[in-house]
């Protein structure tokens, strides 16, 4: 369990861990010197007893000076329970109201009230500074919090209060290692015989030795070489301890407070991002495009907040919002946010990331906030739904998955318990999944209807008349189940429905069977127009003709002007170019001509029609195809 301390300047905080500790957390001289603690201090202590989730008890020493809230703000992030530390003597000053609002934005429900300087007071102005601590915390989270009156020089009072901590830290569930691991950097320093070592609370996954991470938001790759969990070395660390580790490769000056260690798939930094915020009770309404600090994990960032619900934010009062910060950050759904005012003088008010992902347009439609509502309950799996049921062309899987932090086997686990249909990574409802099977079918009636003499609708235009954004896997395995279902029927290159039948007139038909074994004595390199004109003694627009009207039935193909090639023949060609592609990383003309015989300019022919039919892609002077399949090949879509 990982304690923090809060509270305001000159309360007695150090002096209370190292009573209960036996460790000075004030590192740095000049806190020695001066007598206040400037930056963040750790203590551990073992249990005697250990039991619980942890045998060790971690403190984390904040400093309480006003000017220094950004440093209380990088610590008391990633703790598990708060105490707070009123001087008898003073009672609550505004440090000690503004760490309690701090801890409540930061959502820590546990904690407890160390009443300290007791020994400089008579037992009626204790009483009343008792009184006032509870006054201060009703209605709050920390309302039921006990107070243990103390004196951390004579040691009165620290046993109970040390055994309080231990009795909780025995008492508390583990926190789950789901997810992959994050851990925000909130110190770093130097150590002789292990180098730059960075440490932080991990806040989920876990970490061990040789473990390869990122440092985010730069983006550098990084080795653990050694580990400290909790104080002690460790082979392994686990989320909601302290964890300091020693990066292989990385100095000093390379990694800053506020930066994450994390495992690299969550590593895609955001500068917007999407909160559920509430503005303090004891603040003026936020007004939409505020300038503000964002708070969060051990990082500070200033930048800016447009409010979606309304042009201002009252006092207490909650809304959606979208932070646009000044840089880079490494954020995810579930993390907490503090807000303080640009001159970084007041805490404003804070909350929850949402979302991750932020859309460019729409950002206040009913559609938008309300999946921002699904997602503000924090559990993916109905931000799942909620996006299954917005999304025509399905939900992204990956991003969800790296939004809420989730593992292979949750994401799965997710997908089974809604029921979805899960596709090359887009996830579809089965009401979303049918509405798009009827769509396709809707689609080729409408197209039959408008042109009756067309045999179908190829399969790519097919896609776009159905929905434009539908991935083109998802509008694949959709085909593959109504052909299946023979609610919709292929010939050839053309879908159509089942009932739907173009055939060459009787006129067009005989003319067609006497052009046709023309094109299958070389169909690689079939003749001309002109030269089958010539060869039946039929007028050549005639010829023309009857090949545009056997194209459309998917007898021949266009490959180039007035040069048809049959069904046959362009299968044939479509599976030379995928092992061309497959054997060689592409197809070139001179490889394909050498494998159909004829002349290169053929074969130039022969690549730029599958270009042009989307087959294939030129690359240079090569040409690959364009959406290959699970084995490394064109799904291929000519059946003659």
């Amino acid at each position: 369990m990982i304690v923090g301390t809060a509270g305001h300047i000159d309360h007695g905080k150090t002096a209370l861990i190292k009573a209960l500790t036996g460790t000075d957390c004030d590192r740095l001289r000049e806190e020695k010197e001066r007598g206040i603690t400037l930056d963040l201090g750790y203590a551990y202590r073992r249990l005697p007893d250990p039991g619980g989730a942890d045998p060790v008890l971690g403190f984390v020493d904040v400093p309480g000076h006003e000017k220094l809230i950004h440093n209380m703000l990088a610590g008391a992030t990633g703790i598990d329970f708060a105490l707070l530390v009123v001087a008898a003597d003073d009672g609550p000053m505004p440090q000690t109201r503004e760490h309690l609002e701090i801890i409540d934005l930061l959502g820590i429900r546990a904690g407890a009230v160390a009443l300290t300087k007791t020994g400089l007071v008579n037992p009626a102005r204790r009483d009343a500074a008792i009184g006032e601590i509870r006054a201060l915390l009703a209605g709050g989270a920390l309302a039921p919090a006990p107070v243990f009156p103390v004196n951390s020089l004579a040691g009165t009072g620290i046993d109970a209060l040390r055994a309080h901590l231990e009795q909780t830290a025995r008492t508390r569930t583990a926190q789950a290692c789901s997810g992959r691991f994050r851990l925000a950097v909130d110190r770093v320093f130097t150590l002789s015989g292990a180098g730059t070592v960075v440490t932080g609370t991990a806040s989920s996954g876990s970490v061990r030795v040789d473990a390869r991470l990122m440092l985010s938001p730069n983006g550098r790759p990084v080795r653990v070489r050694s580990l400290r969990v909790q104080g002690e070395p460790a082979e392994q660390g686990r989320a909601g301890q302290r964890i300091a580790l020693a990066p292989a490769g990385v100095e000093k000056n390379d990694v800053e407070r506020g930066m994450w260690l994390l495992d690299p798939a969550l590593h895609r930094p955001q500068r917007r991002f999407a909160v559920s915020l509430r503005v303090l009770p004891s603040q003026p309404p936020l007004r939409h495009w505020t300038h503000v600090h964002c708070h969060l994990g051990a990082d500070d960032v200033t930048g800016q907040v447009a409010l979606l619900t309304a042009e201002t934010l009252g006092p207490g009062e909650t809304g959606f919002a979208e932070l646009a910060l000044e840089r880079d950050v490494s954020v995810l759904i579930g993390d907490r946010v503090v807000l303080r005012d640009a001159a970084a003088r007041t805490t404003l008010g804070g909350g929850t990331v949402i979302d991750v992902f932020p859309p460019t347009r729409k950002k206040r439609s009913p559609e938008r906030l309300e999946l921002l509502a699904a997602q503000a309950t924090g559990d993916p799996g109905q931000a799942l739904a909620a996006l299954t049921a917005q999304c025509p062309a399905g939900a992204d899987l990956d991003r969800l998955a790296l939004g809420f932090n989730l593992g292979d086997d949750e994401l799965a686990a997710l997908c089974r318990a809604l029921d979805l249909r899960v596709v090359a990574g887009t996830a579809f409802s089965p009401a979303r999944w049918r509405r798009l099977g009827d769509d396709v079918v809707d689609a080729l009636a409408a197209e039959h209807q408008r042109q009756t003499d067309m045999p179908g609708v190829e399969r790519d235009r097919l896609r776009r008349l159905t929905l434009p954004a539908l991935a083109r896997p998802a509008f694949d395995a959709l085909l593959a189940e109504l052909l299946a279902q023979a609610r919709v029927a292929q010939t050839g290159a053309w879908l159509h429905l089942p009932e739907h039948q173009v055939r060459l007139a009787p006129q067009d038909r005989e003319l067609w069977e006497r052009m046709m074994p023309l094109l299958t004595v070389q169909p690689c390199n079939p003749p001309r127009v002109r030269d089958i004109a010539r060869d039946t003694g039929l007028p050549e627009d005639t010829v023309r003709t009857v090949m545009k009207r056997a194209a459309r039935v998917g007898e021949v193909y266009p490959v180039a002007h007035d040069h048809y090639f049959h069904a046959r023949a362009v299968a044939d060609l479509a599976r030379r170019v995928a092992d061309l592609c497959a054997e060689d990383g592409a197809a070139r003309a001179a490889r394909l001509r050498d494998g159909i015989g004829g002349g290169r300019k053929v074969a130039i022919q022969i690549l730029e029609f599958f270009d042009r039919i989307g087959y294939t892609r030129r690359v240079r002077d090569a040409h690959v195809l364009r959406h290959a399949a699970a084995d490394g090949r064109q799904q291929f879509f000519f059946n003659p």
